[in-house]
């Protein structure tokens, strides 16, 4: 009898250890593709280090852990902002001014991450020129790729911070082709991205000045974009892509610039162990870098406004507390 019930309880504790051991495995186990939920993310640009972040956070499987599979779309056609309002797609990366066009337009766009904590718009002119403030803009003539967007909107932001008006120099579209502009002399001065064409100029053995908008002016710039839909319905796919890519961005910050390379070269397939992509990183990293990862500052909201009106690009104030939240940043 002694017997049986030892035999019994043996048993019953061998079932039970069999159960916890499978429950376990489940739990430690990835949650395969399959059941995650798919996203296209638009980008904006082509393949590059400028994405480390977005790279960090699918490589390491931070959004994977999130339930979401991301892929990124750097289709030039792809207008992010638009899919985005009308809710064919739950996110897109834009740019602070991109989302206040927006909404001036009725569409019910929300930024809901920082990623970029510096505007990256700068000037970059010949140092033989002498032009090292906004002031000394005066009489130039200045390329721009286009008379609106990011760097139209830099450029003017910081003029006016250097006490010029609209008409106290030249400003004409080039196109993105800003180096070759300013290295033929058709300009005196081009509006680039400063963690690209500087690094990519003074590589060449070209000499030049630079001066950063973000050193004169906060403005709201990168960061991840949802739409109102989504804020209402769904709050909790907007925390978890939030959490992922902060995690992302806080690798890029934190770990050797060298292993953030090496994971960019898995999803950038003409990457190579070249040093100026190495100093473009770099670049990047700097504009990234802050103590609250993901916040967006109200003044920048409340400069980038005040740009787009003095540049007639917007017609009237918003609301802006509609525009953005940090309701969602860890």
């Amino acid at each position: 009898m002694l017997a049986k019930q030892i035999s019994r309880f043996l048993s019953h504790w061998i079932r039970l250890g069999l159960a916890l051991g499978v429950l376990t495995a489940a739990c430690a186990a990835p949650t395969p593709k399959a059941a995650l939920r798919a996203i296209r993310l638009p980008v904006g640009y082509i393949a590059s280090v400028q994405f480390a972040p977005l790279y960090m956070a699918i490589d390491k499987g931070y959004f994977a852990a999130e339930g979401l599979d991301v892929t990124l779309d750097y289709s030039y056609e792809t207008n992010g902002v638009q899919l985005v309002a009308a809710g064919e797609l739950p996110f897109s990366i834009a740019s602070g001014e991109q989302v206040l066009l927006a909404r001036a337009q009725g569409l019910p766009v929300v930024y809901v991450l920082a990623w970029f904590q510096k505007f990256p718009v700068a000037l970059v002119s010949k140092a033989e020129l002498g032009i090292t403030s906004p002031a000394e803009l005066k009489g130039k003539r200045i390329g721009s790729p286009t008379l609106d967007g990011a760097s139209f909107v830099g450029l003017r932001a910081l003029m006016a911070e250097g006490g010029l008006k609209p008409d106290d120099a030249a400003v004409t579209a080039i196109g993105f082709n800003q180096a070759a502009a300013l290295s033929a002399g058709q300009v005196d001065v081009a509006v680039v991205y400063s963690n690209n064409e500087p690094i990519r100029l003074a590589a060449q053995g070209q000499k030049l000045n630079t001066i950063q908008v973000s050193d004169y002016v906060t403005l709201a710039a990168n960061g991840l974009l949802t739409n109102e839909q989504t804020v209402a319905k769904d709050p909790d796919l907007i925390r978890r892509f939030v959490r992922a890519m902060v995690k992302g961005i806080k690798d890029t910050l934190t770990v050797p610039p060298d292993e953030t390379y090496a994971v960019c070269k898995k999803y950038v397939p003409t990457l190579a162990d070249d040093a100026v992509e190495k100093q473009v990183l770099q670049a990047s990293i700097d504009m990234w870098k802050s103590d609250h990862v993901g916040y967006s500052d109200p003044a920048a909201w409340e400069n980038m406004q005040t740009a787009l009106l003095d540049t007639k690009l917007l017609a009237a104030p918003l609301d802006l507390s509609k525009a953005y939240t940090n309701a969602f940043v860890p």
